[in-house]
């Protein structure tokens, strides 16, 4: 057969094959096609009838859920309603209960005018007969009203002088039997004070003396040794019976501490008079000031607390020489310290907050005297102007109640304050209250312009007050100690009687080139 031919019949069989197989690819399509159809109009006829089921529902709801709107809403309108119709009642009883009293008042009123008319008559007519008996016992007297008035005042001066005069002698009298009273009344206190062994512990320093003729030397010519020690020093020296000893007595440790040593050195020295006196103070009060910041220091150390200001050392030193009801100051914080370390430590808290706290809590006793308001305040205030962290100054503020505790650690703080103190043996009462007197005592002195310095002394019983002599003469001197007394007597509550003395020195010093 012809090649031609053979690839003829051969491309027309491959072109039948091809349309037979597009045919059965249509068929089967359309089939397809149309069994889609039908399930998408089956899917469209089942949401539709879905859809009608879920708005008749939606339908019910929403008429039962505005039923009972309708049902609450005329509910409320009845109470709102009732409620009106009560206020109502009760505004009508108020209205008739201020008409009855409006009623009541007009008739007062009505009942006062006419008292006060009749008033009015009687006081005209009682004038009218005062004038008449006024003229008729001038008739009678021969005097006129001026003249009899000038008399009867010179009879009553008269007999008023006398009486008091005699009054004056009858309260001198009776003032010479109150003062001898009170004398023994002040001596027998005193033996009682003596005989309390805290407050002689704490507030007197014995001071032995290698003979009892330093005993003169000290005294100096006329006083004027002990006169210079006990006003540089504001210290009482007693110098007694006491074989070969001397005794410093003050409430303030610090200025005992340095008339103690100025003290012994003078006498080691045997070279006593004023300038002497001047200088050894000054000395010793330099070495107690040192021992003050070692005192700090150790603390420091004791406790594990760094990084504090050099002038919260030196106030935490001086605590060593501070009492509270009887309890060393400074020991007291370093118990507190460790305390609430300890209680921090245990509550998961931080122990080094706790700790410099407990250490820094009564900061302000060292201070109080000098500070107006409570020690905590002025502790926390310090805290503040020597850049403490706010955590701390707030545990220092808040020991005592002055504000209220916003952390644990100052709620630690408040506790080992409550626990040291509380401690058998830890405090007295009676050393504080009596510590406090005689600091007031020294606020009141100095609160007069003119007071250069000024000491309580004699356990309270004298306060001594030394002026300036530019600012005051002897006479205004004299008016200041009356005035310092008087405010003593009127703020104060007191055994015995406070002798106030004012010392007015004027010193000319001029120097030999």
């Amino acid at each position: 057969m012809d090649p031609v031919i053979v690839f003829v019949i051969a491309v027309i069989a491959a072109a039948v094959g091809v349309a037979g197989g597009y045919l059965m690819r249509r068929m089967s399509a359309e089939a397809k096609i149309a069994s889609a159809e039908e399930a998408a109009e089956r899917i469209l006829s089942e949401a539709k009838k879905e859809a009608e089921s879920k708005k008749k529902e939606a339908l019910i709801n929403a008429k039962d859920e505005i039923h009972a709107l309708r049902s609450e809403a005329e509910r409320e309108l009845r109470d709102r309603r009732n409620e009106l119709q009560r206020t109502e009642r009760r505004l009508s009883q108020k209205e008739e209960s201020l008409d009855a009293r409006s009623n009541a008042l007009d008739k007062r009123e009505r009942s006062l005018v006419d008292r006060e008319k009749d008033m009015s008559r009687i006081e005209s007519e009682l004038t009218e007969i005062y004038e008449k008996e006024l003229r008729l016992l001038e008739q009678i007297a021969g005097l006129s009203a001026d003249e009899a008035r000038q008399l009867l005042f010179k009879r009553i001066e008269d007999e008023t002088k006398h009486e008091v005069a005699m009054m004056i002698r009858d309260i001198e009298s009776k003032a010479k039997d109150e003062a001898e009273k009170r004398a023994r009344n002040v001596i027998t206190l005193a033996i009682q004070r003596c005989a309390a062994d805290h407050v002689a512990e704490t507030t007197v320093s014995v001071v032995p003396l290698p003979n009892d003729e330093m005993k003169g030397r000290i005294i100096g010519r006329e006083g004027r040794n002990i006169r210079t020690f006990e006003n540089l020093s504001g210290i009482n020296l007693i110098i007694d019976d006491t074989p070969e000893a001397v005794i410093l007595s003050s409430f303030d440790p610090v200025r005992r501490e340095i008339a103690r040593l100025a003290l012994e050195r003078l006498i080691a020295d045997g070279r006593i008079h004023p300038a002497r006196i001047e200088q050894m103070y000054e000395k010793a009060r330099e070495e107690v000031e040192a021992h003050i910041r070692e005192v700090g220091e150790q603390a420091t150390f004791d406790t594990d607390i760094h990084g504090l200001h050099p002038e919260l050392v030196r106030v935490l030193g001086r605590l060593k020489y501070r009492t509270s009801y009887g309890q060393n100051v400074l020991q007291h914080s370093i118990e507190v310290a460790h305390l609430a370390g300890i209680m921090a430590a245990e509550l998961g808290a931080d122990v080094k907050l706790a700790r410099r706290a407990g250490l820094l809590h009564d900061l302000g006793k060292a201070i109080d005297h000098e500070v107006e308001g409570p020690h905590a305040v002025i502790g926390a205030e310090l805290a503040k102007r020597l850049s403490e962290p706010s955590n701390v100054m707030h545990a220092i503020e808040a020991h005592h109640g002055d504000v209220e505790p916003n952390s644990i650690e100052a709620v630690l703080v408040q506790a080992a304050d409550a626990v040291s103190g509380a401690r058998p043996g830890a405090r007295r009462e009676t050393l504080e209250s009596y510590i406090k007197r005689l600091e007031k005592l020294e606020t009141i002195a100095e609160s007069y312009s003119g007071v250069e310095k000024c000491y309580a002394m004699q356990a309270g019983r004298e306060l001594r007050i030394m002026v300036k002599p530019e600012d005051l003469d002897d006479l205004n001197a004299n008016m200041l100690a009356r005035d310092i007394a008087k405010k003593i007597e009127s703020e104060l509550e007191y055994p015995g009687q406070i002798k106030v003395i004012v010392i007015r020195e004027h010193r000319a010093v001029e120097y030999a080139k």
